[in-house]
């Protein structure tokens, strides 16, 4: 996949922005630098931002407090999270009054709650179960709940990533309590985070938009969401994705366009392409040296720099099996 051509900006040629949260907008407790400037900008033009988390266990009215004290406009209707679109997923296929086992933090029990369903504890009468990430989930909980889902009870997971931030250092996420039932149960639960649709799908259905863009900053599950729920995509390289995870991202993990951080989303996207292992954007042409290495020259924006090197090394990656070596670059700015 070679990236998309847009002739306009992409805040005029999509309508809603739906944004990844940690490592897009803000990283920990402070906003990425030009984030919030970026984010009035681009309403200011008339695109609708949606904010889009993984995180089952924060309400959005929290998410968007937190969002206020950075300096970025917003309420809680434009915050979508997990736990909103895996109640959305049962009461499409329960309906209202419907009691679902809950295992997880009071982001998941408020969402279940607005969706009209009634969340209920491990031994009560059920027909579903729902987990999300939650602190103060105990053990025994987890047990029974477990033997539960193996003995047929069906389930949905509001996400499953491995790992989450924490004031002392990543620590183990969600998804490590959804593959060890899984393999307990021998189930696979029904996803509803991304890179799973129904995150995108109901941020689609709450905040409304004709032309959505997802923009995040993790191959796989922002980009491989974005692609699951068959929306484009634009990558920013303000968070986790580093020069070799761009360079061998395969095929499926490849976003529609790529840029530094959010001003991407204010400015036209060039057409780019590879002639004979060389890659010129902007200011910047990207070849390989005789050991196979990429090499940068030139000048221009981070955004051009960004995506030469990533249009070169999948064209590589592509031909050959084998992402060029990266390890001698260093990104501009």
């Amino acid at each position: 996949m070679v990236l998309k051509t847009s002739g306009t900006a992409l805040c005029e040629a999509y309508d809603l922005a739906m944004l990844d949260l940690d490592g897009v907008v803000y990283i920990g407790g402070h906003a990425v630098p030009g984030a919030a400037e970026s984010i009035a900008a681009v309403r200011s033009r008339g695109m609708k931002v949606a904010f889009v988390t993984n995180n089952a266990a924060r309400p959005p009215a929290t998410v968007a407090d937190h969002l206020r004290d950075l300096g970025i406009e917003a309420e809680s209707g434009d915050v979508v999270n997990s736990a909103q679109a895996a109640a959305a997923v049962l009461r499409e296929r329960y309906g209202a009054r419907a009691r679902v086992v809950l295992l997880g933090a009071v982001g998941l029990v408020e969402a279940l709650e607005d969706a009209g369903l009634v969340p209920v504890g491990v031994d009560e009468e059920a027909v579903a179960a729902v987990t999300g990430y939650g602190p103060d989930v105990v053990w025994r909980d987890v047990m029974r709940l477990a033997s539960r889902i193996r003995d047929g009870l069906p389930w949905v997971a509001s996400n499953t990533d491995g790992s989450l931030p924490t004031p002392y250092g990543v620590a183990p996420g969600h998804g490590v309590m959804v593959d060890m039932i899984a393999r307990f149960a021998g189930v696979t639960p029904t996803v509803a985070g991304k890179p799973e649709p129904p995150l995108l799908q109901e941020t689609i259905r709450r905040v409304g938009g004709e032309r959505p863009l997802m923009v995040g900053d993790r191959l796989d599950t922002d980009i491989a969401g974005g692609t699951a729920a068959e929306v484009d995509t634009l990558l920013v390289m303000t968070g986790v994705t580093d020069l070799e995870g761009l360079a061998h991202a395969a095929p499926a993990l490849r976003p529609t366009y790529i840029s530094a951080d959010l001003g991407g989303l204010l400015a036209p996207h060039p057409r780019v392409e590879v002639v004979d292992d060389r890659c010129a954007v902007g200011g910047w042409e990207a070849f390989l040296d005789r050991d196979g290495a990429l090499q940068v020259q030139g000048s221009g924006s981070a955004d051009d720099w960004w995506r030469s090197v990533a249009a070169l090394s999948w064209a590589r990656l592509d031909m050959t099996g084998s992402a060029p070596d990266v390890s001698r670059l260093r990104p501009p700015g």
